[in-house]
């Protein structure tokens, strides 16, 4: 890990321990129920949408308690504030109440929706990165999950027609993906798979060298993607991770160009020691490649994307009943709030300024600014909204998650309006009858 990302993490002054002490607080003070109730209740047009869906809290020394449900957002919040889960994560929506699955006919209970779900992983990458390892991230290695939200993103909105998409940082070393359009919840496991299969181009474990193999035409989604990788690439491969860089490294490389090209870029890499002039004369290779051999030879696009491609864990998006890691979920280890992304800003998203637990809690703390605090905004305003939840939301406007529930806040508002027209198709159609 970098030095400044170092220091940037201790700046934090998280201590595990303090986790206990601190997370009543958080619960208690800061934990967006609202937004939060909102996004998983969709509007209220399905019926018992929210009661019948799946959440699972981990709790001190890794108890793990399943199938919790809960019939309003208040029992929700009094359960959380009576549990303090260390970790939230959210399951499917059920046919009957998960908390009443031992009561029900055994056969009955079943997962019938969920997000369509993506998880990236930096560890999924440790083949293709020199700077860190395992559970370490940098922002040298952080520049993998942009390209991977970036051509993700792109494929879900264009290719599938998806609309709406919240990124969310997972507290530590990833990124995970909720798509929340109502026909990507209702979406099979078949489908799911075909989704996932489709945007999955990284193939093989350890033992295989060459994980990316191109036909041609190449498929117009990988262009798209490659567009994105292109970009990045010169900066990322070549600077940061310096793929051309040490001898490991080079050979790493040069064992996914074919032979009769690897011995003519080996005699000129003895005396050419700058990375870009080195990738240069590997394109210009691979160029001549495809203008003389009749199928196609994309070596250098097939190491671009074998160190750039997107790694997605599979079989979570495949499984309808899979859970996954609540937004605004606390990471044990590092104490980091599991944030949503604003995409308009990804390049400038650091993982390493997401505020910790015991930052916001500390941010509670410092005294009021007059003026500030007496300004209510018109979500405040709202006669629906209790003073307990009035006091939550003048407390985290005091705290560094201020933006990031700002963030689910406006991804919300479009929701509201595809719900709303679910709402007026469904009236239209009890009036023709």
């Amino acid at each position: 890990m970098t030095r400044t990302s170092h220091l940037k993490m201790t700046s934090a002054d998280y201590e595990p321990a303090t986790l206990p002490d601190l997370l009543p607080l958080y619960y208690r003070r800061l934990f967006p129920f609202s937004q939060y109730y909102r996004w998983l209740n969709y509007g209220g047009v399905q019926k018992n949408y929210f009661q019948h869906r799946e959440f699972s809290f981990t709790l001190k020394d890794d108890i793990y308690v399943r199938y919790q449900s809960f019939n309003t957002q208040n029992e929700l919040e009094k359960e959380m504030q009576k549990m303090n889960p260390y970790k939230i994560d959210i399951g499917a929506v059920y046919s009957h109440r998960p908390n009443q699955h031992n009561t029900v006919k055994s056969g009955t209970f079943q997962a019938l929706e969920k997000e369509l779900v993506f998880d990236i992983d930096m560890t999924d990458y440790d083949d293709v990165r020199s700077c860190c390892s395992a559970a370490d991230i940098c922002p040298k290695c952080w520049t993998l999950m942009t390209i991977a939200i970036r051509i993700l993103d792109r494929a879900l909105r264009e290719d599938f027609g998806f609309r709406h998409l919240l990124w969310v940082y997972s507290g530590r070393r990833g990124v995970h993906c909720w798509v929340c359009d109502e026909a990507a919840r209702k979406l099979s496991v078949a489908a799911r798979s075909a989704v996932a299969e489709y945007l999955s181009l990284v193939k093989g474990g350890d033992e295989t060298v060459r994980k990316v193999v191109l036909s041609d035409p190449i498929h117009p989604s990988i262009r798209d993607a490659l567009k994105v990788v292109e970009h990045y690439f010169p900066q990322y491969a070549l600077q940061d991770q310096a793929v051309l860089g040490l001898k490991e490294s080079v050979d790493k490389v040069l064992a996914l160009v074919p032979e009769d090209v690897k011995k003519d870029l080996h005699t000129y890499f003895e005396s050419e020691k700058n990375p870009e002039k080195r990738w240069g004369r590997l394109r210009a290779y691979a160029k001549t490649k495809q203008a003389t051999v009749k199928k196609g030879q994309h070596f250098e696009k097939e190491i671009m994307l074998q160190y750039c491609y997107p790694r997605l864990d599979v079989n979570v998006s495949k499984g309808v009943n899979h859970l996954l890691k609540s937004p605004f979920s606390v990471h044990p280890k590092t104490g980091r709030i599991s944030v949503p992304i604003d995409l308009k800003q990804l390049d400038k998203f650091d993982p390493f300024d997401v505020p910790t637990i015991s930052l916001i809690c500390a941010e509670l703390d410092r005294p009021r600014v007059g003026e500030e605090e007496e300004q209510v905004d018109s979500k405040e305003k709202d006669s629906d909204i209790d003073a307990a939840e009035r006091r939550r939301i003048r407390d985290y406007k005091r705290t560094s998650l201020a933006k990031y529930v700002k963030i689910l806040d406006q991804f919300l508002d479009g929701v509201a309006q595809s719900n709303k027209g679910e709402l007026l198709k469904k009236s239209d159609l009890q009036k023709d009858f």
